[in-house]
């Protein structure tokens, strides 16, 4: 009896040792891997980007746009998106960089916006000639801005100060942002890293 329970206290520490080493196994092996390989969390990148849009001067919305799905951008909602950041003065219509719109996103993301709070959009794509007109109007606007090349955008958020929404784009470390708080928006744009 007292041999029965000696052997019995013997086998459940074995397999206490067995687990001990087992769990010690699975840790150097994890050690081992390289760390995209250790996540053992799954990639919580959506599976959706979503944005809305109101251009503050056709009054034109675009609300809950998912331009980005499954891993691929949306052609038709590309074009919706492409129309309402176009050159209201000439009426002219660019295709506006993807890069862009993830930034944008992203920007929402950072300020933890609602997808339905609209992006008040201020400028999107501009032609070499409403460019050019800007330019002569105002010492703020590049000669050869990146508005040309839909890859820039000036945008504001209501209810959210132009300071606190230019921090947050600085804080992304992507592209160029500008604060331009007499008029109310902060510009971004997809070119190198600067702000002002």
């Amino acid at each position: 009896m007292h041999f029965s329970k000696f052997s019995s206290e013997k086998a459940e520490t074995r397999l206490d040792r067995r687990s001990f080493l087992r769990m010690n196994l699975f840790a150097a092996a994890a050690l081992a891997l390289p760390s995209s390989a250790m996540a053992l969390v799954p990639d919580r990148k959506p599976e959706e980007r979503v944005l809305t849009f109101y251009n503050t001067h056709t009054g034109e919305r675009l609300k809950n746009a998912v331009y980005w799905s499954k891993g691929h951008y949306v052609r038709e909602t590309l074009q919706d998106i492409n129309h309402i950041l176009r050159d209201f003065r000439q009426d002219e219509i660019k295709p506006i960089d993807p890069a862009l719109l993830d930034l944008l996103h992203e920007l929402r993301h950072e300020l933890d916006l609602s997808a339905t709070k609209p992006l008040h959009i201020i400028s999107g794509y501009r032609s070499p000639a409403t460019n050019q007109l800007l330019s002569r109007q105002s010492g703020g606007v590049a000669k050869r801005s990146l508005h040309m090349d839909g890859m820039a955008i000036d945008i504001r958020v209501p209810g959210l100060r132009t300071a606190s929404l230019h921090r947050a784009a600085v804080g992304l470390n992507r592209g160029g942002v500008g604060l331009y708080e007499n008029s109310s928006f902060v510009h971004l744009d997809i070119g190198p890293v600067r702000h002002w």
